[in-house]
C-alpha cells in the first residue's frame, strides 16, 4: 500500500445530553407508532418491563483472519456469563452474552453493531474492532452503550456512548515516548492502516516531552508474511548515529512477531539497538515463542495499561477461567485483550446493581454512567467515572478518563514491572498533536 489516505476526523464537536437524546428517541418512536397505527413492542437495547428475563449484552472481537485475531475476549466472555449466572446471576437475572466475529472487515463490524441492536442488546461489552467508523452508527442509533473497547481507534474516546476502561493507543504510545526519550534514533514500524495512522502523533508526544525528536514513521502492511525490508530499513535508521543505540518500536499487533523474525536476522549485520512497544503487540507467551532471555525483546520496555499478570490484583479474573474456562487455550490471563474485557464485565455488573430492581436497557444503563457512578476495580485501574468533556476533551478525546499506563520490562525472558504503581499521560497528551 502506498501514498497517504485522507483520513477521517472522529471527533464529535458536540452531542445531544443524555435528556434532550431521550425525548427524541420518544418522539421517534412515538411517531413511528402512529403511522403504523400500531403498538410499539421493545425497542433495540431494552428489556422493557422483562423482570426476571436474562440481561442480553454482546461481545465482539476478529477471529480467524491474517491480521490481528483476539479470540479470548469473546471466549472470555462466554466464561465470565457461565461463571455469574452460577452465582445467581445479576441482581437475580442471568446475563446472557452473545459474540459475534468483525473479521477485521468494516462491513462485518457493522453487522455486528446491527446484530445487537435486533438481537436487543443493552451493551456491547469488553470488545476489539479496528473499524468505529462502521460500527459506533448502528449503536448510536439505537442508543446502545459501548463499554470497555479496547482503545485501538479514536473514536472510542469521542463517542458520546463509548465509556473506555483503559488510555488505549493513546495513553500507551506517549507512555512508551517517554520512556524512549534516551534512545538515539527511534524507528516506529505501524501498520498502513487508518488506525495505524494515528500512531505517530501519540508515540512522538511522549518523546518531545522527554526531549527527543520524532520518531520514524515507517508504514508497513497489517498482514505481511515477512518483514524483511521494514527491518533492514528500521535497523538503517535506528543505527546512523555512531555509538548512540537507538530503538525500533514495532507495532503491527499480531504481526510484531512476524516483524520480530525478519528482525532478529536482519540484526546481525548492525550495531546494537534496543525494541519497546505495547502490550496488546507483545506479551508473555510472544516473549517465550521468540526465544525468552535471548530471544530479540530481552530488555525491551513494554507500556501496559494494567498490573503484570503475576500481580494479585487479577486473582478474580483468574478465578473465572479456573472455574469456567481451563483449558481454553483462546483465552491467556496475561492477554490485555482478556484483561480488558474482565474489567468492562467488572463494570457493566456494578452498573446493573446500581439500578436496584429496576428496568435494565441501553437507555437505563447509559443513564446510570452518565449520572456520575464511580466504578473501583479492585486496583487495576483508577477509579472509573465517565463525564462528557474530562480534561484531554481539548485535544480530541473527550471520553478519555483513564491516562495511567504501567511499565514494564524483560528481564532474563520474564515481563516484570519497572516501576512501581502508574504513570499519568495525561499531560504529555495534551500537548500531542493529534487533531487530524
Amino acid at each position: 500500500m502506498t501514498g497517504r489516505r485522507r483520513t477521517r476526523s472522529t471527533f464529535l464537536p458536540g452531542h445531544l445530553t443524555r435528556h434532550a437524546r431521550k425525548g427524541v428517541l420518544s418522539a421517534g418512536t412515538a411517531a413511528a407508532c402512529a403511522s403504523l397505527l400500531a403498538g410499539c413492542g421493545v425497542v433495540p437495547g431494552t428489556t422493557g418491563d422483562a423482570g426476571d428475563d436474562p440481561i442480553t449484552v454482546m461481545t465482539w472481537a476478529p477471529q480467524d483472519t491474517k491480521a490481528t485475531n483476539k479470540p479470548g475476549m469473546p471466549a472470555f466472555a462466554h466464561a465470565y456469563a457461565r461463571w455469574i449466572n452460577a452465582k445467581g446471576g445479576i441482581n437475580g437475572r442471568k446475563l446472557n452474552v452473545l459474540t459475534c466475529n468483525d473479521h477485521n472487515d468494516s462491513v462485518a463490524a457493522a453487522k455486528c453493531a446491527r446484530r445487537a441492536a435486533k438481537e436487543n442488546a443493552v451493551a456491547v461489552v469488553g470488545s476489539y474492532s479496528q473499524y468505529a467508523d462502521s460500527f459506533f452508527p448502528s449503536l448510536e442509533g439505537a442508543g446502545i452503550p459501548y463499554i470497555g473497547g479496547y482503545g485501538i481507534t479514536n473514536a472510542e474516546f469521542t463517542s458520546p456512548l463509548s465509556y473506555p476502561v483503559n488510555g488505549g493507543q493513546p495513553a500507551l504510545l506517549a507512555g512508551l515516548g517517554r520512556s524512549l526519550a534516551g534512545c538515539g534514533p527511534v524507528a516506529l514500524v505501524r501498520p498502513d492502516t487508518i488506525a495505524g495512522d494515528q500512531l505517530p502523533p501519540l508515540l512522538d508526544s511522549g518523546l518531545k516531552a522527554g526531549g527527543h525528536t520524532a520518531a520514524r514513521d515507517q508504514r508497513a502492511a497489517e498482514d505481511a508474511t515477512e518483514y524483511d525490508g521494514q527491518a533492514e530499513r528500521a535497523l538503517e535508521t535506528t543505527t546512523a548515529a555512531p555509538g548512540d543505540e537507538g530503538c525500533v518500536v514495532p507495532a503491527l499487533g499480531d504481526r510484531n512477531g512476524t516483524f520480530m523474525d525478519s528482525f532478529r536476522r536482519a540484526r546481525e549485520d548492525y550495531p546494537d539497538v534496543r525494541t519497546a512497544t505495547v502490550l496488546g503487540s507483545v506479551d508473555q507467551t510472544v516473549i517465550d515463542a521468540t526465544g525468552g532471555a535471548s530471544g530479540p525483546y530481552e530488555g525491551s520496555y513494554i507500556t501496559g495499561w494494567y498490573p503484570v499478570a503475576s500481580d494479585a490484583r487479577w486473582d478474580g479474573m483468574k478465578q473465572v477461567i479456573k472455574e469456567e474456562a481451563f483449558g481454553d487455550n483462546r483465552i491467556d490471563a496475561a492477554d490485555a485483550g482478556v484483561q480488558t474485557t474482565w474489567i468492562a464485565y467488572t463494570v457493566f455488573k456494578k452498573v446493573v446493581e446500581s439500578l436496584g430492581g429496576g428496568e435494565v436497557s441501553a437507555d437505563t444503563v447509559t443513564e446510570a454512567l452518565d449520572d456520575g457512578l464511580r466504578v473501583s476495580t479492585g486496583g487495576l485501574t483508577p477509579t472509573l467515572r465517565w463525564r462528557f468533556q474530562d480534561k484531554l476533551a481539548a485535544v480530541g478525546f473527550p471520553r478519555l478518563v483513564n491516562a495511567n499506563v504501567t511499565l514494564q520490562v524483560v528481564r532474563e525472558g520474564r515481563l516484570v514491572s519497572a516501576r512501581k504503581g502508574f504513570v499519568d499521560t495525561t499531560r504529555t497528551l495534551q500537548d500531542a498533536d493529534v487533531n487530524y
